[in-house]
């Protein structure tokens, strides 16, 4: 393991997307930013699909073997409220990260610019401007009528000062080797863009945390059903929605799976955290998941990544 520093402030956004809307959550990204330099964040973290917001509840008209016009309708309008990479919200973006020397995690639904297939996406800025996009390997449920598996950035890993950084988005972190994969990286600060408000996720990022001996960054989001769109042509599923959607939740979890932060719960907030870094190699003594506890010769990850 390299030498790496020992302080990381962060500073973790728990909000709500403007839902469907790309230049209203965009500028709403740009103004947490700005809210959260009064801090001197070395990291910045927003929620998963936060441009334009998750839809959670809503098929988009899918069903068995049938589709209908108007789900047709709502998801083109999703579909141009995604983000292109390397689009003019990405140069925005990019901009931001320099003039702020911040590192910034922020997850978007991803237009491809060739096939219009969309992802569910996780992009991390450096604070030179420079950027690597994360793809969701596999959707989750009905999240793959709208969302393709990632054909590339299965795993990218963006060099710190505190040590390599990457995220997983929500129930990737359920993939046991995708976490190796990670492991196996060296990753200190494991970002998970996510909207798990269930009590048993808590469970699950304490073991990550301590299972990969990282930071695990728990970016979860507030969703209200009054925040969807009105005129949208799928009204009876939203409907059917509680009046908070998604509760938030939002954490950081330390490699002894201690919480630095305990949750934060339906409200929209600046969660802010110094992280000590030296806790990323001093709990390696008793146990290193691909190092001294472990056994290559008997068992092995093979990774295709692109």
């Amino acid at each position: 393991m390299k030498d790496i520093e020992k302080d990381c402030r962060i500073a973790l956004v728990q909000a709500e997307p403007v839902m469907f809307d790309k230049k209203a959550s965009l500028d709403k990204v740009l103004k947490y930013i700005d809210e959260a330099m009064s801090k001197c964040p070395d990291l910045i973290v927003f929620p998963e699909l936060f441009i334009p917001g998750y839809p959670i509840g809503m098929n988009f008209g899918f069903s068995m073997g049938k589709r209908t016009e108007e789900g047709r309708s709502d998801w083109k309008r999703y579909y141009d409220a995604s983000m292109v990479t390397d689009g003019e919200e990405f140069h925005i973006l990019s901009s931001k990260a320099r003039e702020t020397g911040t590192y910034i995690s922020l997850g978007f639904s991803e237009r491809d610019p060739v096939s219009g297939t969309l992802y569910n996406s996780n992009v991390i800025f450096e604070p030179d401007g420079s950027y690597k996009v994360h793809r969701k390997l596999k959707p989750t449920g009905s999240e793959r009528v709208l969302y393709g598996d990632a054909d590339k950035g299965y795993f990218p890993i963006t060099e710190t000062p505190w040590g390599p950084m990457a995220s997983l988005i929500c129930w990737e972190s359920y993939m046991p080797l995708a976490r190796v994969a990670l492991y196996q990286k060296g990753v200190t600060i494991y970002i998970s863009p996510n909207t798990n408000d269930n009590p048993e996720w808590q469970a699950t990022i304490q073991h990550i945390a301590i299972e990969g001996k990282c930071y695990f960054i728990n970016a979860d989001m507030i969703v209200r059903k009054e925040s969807y769109p009105k005129d949208l042509n799928e009204k009876d599923a939203v409907m059917r929605q509680p009046e908070m959607v998604c509760r938030g939740g939002s954490c950081i979890i330390d490699p002894y799976g201690h919480y630095v932060t305990e949750p934060v719960w339906d409200e929209e907030t600046i969660i802010y955290a110094d992280l000590d870094m030296d806790l990323a190699a001093s709990c390696k003594m008793e146990h290193d998941a691909i190092g001294h506890y472990s056994r290559p010769d008997v068992l092995e990850l093979i990774v295709h990544d692109k």
